[in-house]
């Protein structure tokens, strides 16, 4: 048997266009494909393949489905072998075996943390809408950042009260069960005692102490008291973490103005973007996705129209996210404030972009303003022109960015030279590797052989790499 964990992984990988098409010839329609249905004769493209919602139909023969479930009717093959052709297909080891007591306990500990994060994101939302605390300090800080109350409901912001058990108190309350309170990452464990405080003369003391739930012994903490709150919900629209931020009128001398979700059995943060589901089927229509650092400049730019944007939440890019993303689209525009920091920002992880496959394009925004304090100064119709009007290809971008550091110093020149080539030939596709060549080879005033010649012997330095790195875990795994 398939453990659940890799089942996970083998569909969360597992992309219907790609699936598809190695029985069907696709062709683009609108945010969509199309082809023949291989289940019926069918002369006129039937068969309809959407990216967004990662399944196929056609609309003569009903059939279709998920990427196992096209598999299964395509290949007439099980759940389990549809499931290991796409392991296959996507690299993915499987170890079967038959599960342990306490291995299916582990996969109903998953559903019960996805229970408790669900009902956690509604009480935030709650507490931001219909408790005095909520409307006074959540609700208006929201708004004196200019956040519309559609836009609240959108993202379905929070607000978490600064009592340091009100969450506890009431998820225990509830009947849920205070390991999943912690596992979630919802609430801080302390097992010592809290003192309680002493009663006035004359009084009697209180039976335990104020501001902390208990359970069997347990004392609970509410780990975003006081903060308001920004749910993730992953690519099918799970709530798989929170983020909560300290309110502007704390921030002053503040360590952590933020606090996230620590990685759990449901939410590893390498492999999540923030606002991805809420983005994925504008990024599939307008076939591009903006990259900013954190949820407010997402936020912004839906209420500026832009619907098509993610956060990374200011960590550099995973390998899990780019393959996240190439699913709807090829084309990413960082999009960043034009301080230092954020060519620095710009600059992370477009290496790992780029031998993925993703066409980059970078957009640096006047000195001083990121993607939310940008859009507060002007209107949508301005925004969206500024993004149209200032997009940069990225190797462009870099060049001349280097060209600009090494300010004709000729060792330097050399030196970004082979910086530009080790980009370039990383690139998986040879015509687009090519352009990049002779653009390089102008911008540089090089000759085009030169540089040609450089990225071909890097192309060659990084396969025989990649072939060793492949024997070097062959052997690992051999050993083990």
């Amino acid at each position: 048997m398939i453990d659940r964990a890799t089942v996970d992984k083998i569909i969360d990988a597992a992309q219907i266009v790609d699936v598809v098409g190695e029985f069907v010839t696709l062709r683009k329609s609108g945010v969509n494909y199309k082809g023949l249905c291989p289940f019926h004769d069918d002369k006129n493209p039937s068969f309809m393949v959407s990216p967004v919602k990662n399944i196929c139909h056609c609309f003569v023969c009903g059939k279709g489905g998920t990427p196992a479930g096209f598999l299964m009717e395509h290949e007439q093959i099980s759940y389990p072998d549809a499931l290991r052709w796409l392991a296959r297909k996507y690299n993915i080891e499987i170890v079967e075996k038959e599960l342990t007591d306490e291995e299916r306990a582990a996969q109903n500990e998953r559903e019960s943390m996805f229970v408790v994060n669900e009902w956690a994101r509604d009480w935030f939302h709650n507490a931001l809408k219909n408790t005095p605390d909520g409307v006074a300090i959540g609700l208006q800080y929201f708004r004196s950042r200019g956040i519309r109350d559609d836009i609240i409901e959108k993202f379905q912001l929070g607000y978490s009260p600064q009592r340091r058990d009100a969450l506890a108190t009431d998820a225990l309350k509830k009947g849920y069960k205070a390991e999943f309170l912690v596992k979630t990452g919802l609430c801080f464990q302390n097992t010592q005692p809290a003192k309680a405080p002493e009663a006035p003369e004359g009084t009697e003391a209180p039976s335990e102490a104020v501001g902390e739930a208990r359970s069997s012994g347990t004392l609970l903490t509410d780990r975003y008291r006081g903060r308001v709150i920004f749910p993730w919900l992953n690519i099918s629209g799970k709530v798989v973490a929170f983020g909560g931020r300290v309110l502007d009128t704390r921030t002053k001398g503040v360590a952590q103005k933020y606090v996230n979700s620590p990685d759990s059995d449901i939410y590893h943060k390498e492999r999540e973007l923030y606002g991805i589901y809420q983005a994925k089927k504008t990024i599939a229509k307008e076939d591009r996705v903006f990259m900013v650092e954190g949820y407010t400049d997402v936020i912004a730019m839906h209420q500026a129209g832009i619907e098509n944007v993610v956060a990374n939440s200011g960590t550099a890019l995973s390998i899990y996210q780019i393959r996240l993303l190439h699913r709807f689209t090829s084309n990413i525009t960082l999009l960043y404030d034009g301080d230092e920091a954020g060519i620095h920002a710009a600059m992370r992880g477009t290496d790992m972009l780029l031998s993925e496959g993703m066409n980059i394009k970078v957009l640096l925004l006047p000195d001083g303003d990121d993607p939310d304090s940008f859009a507060r100064k002007h209107n949508a119709e301005e925004y969206q022109r500024y993004l149209a009007e200032h997009q940069v290809d990225f190797i462009k971008f870099k060049t001349n960015l280097l060209l600009e550091e090494a300010k004709g110093d000729p060792v330097r020149k050399s030196q970004l030279v082979n910086n530009i080539v080790q980009s370039i030939a990383i690139i998986p596709n040879e015509i687009t590797r090519a352009v990049y060549t002779q653009e390089t080879a102008a911008t540089m005033q090089m000759q085009e052989r030169l540089i040609a010649s450089a990225v071909q012997k890097q192309v060659e330095q990084n396969l025989e790499e990649e072939r060793r790195q492949r024997e070097r875990e062959r052997d690992r795994r051999t050993l083990s």
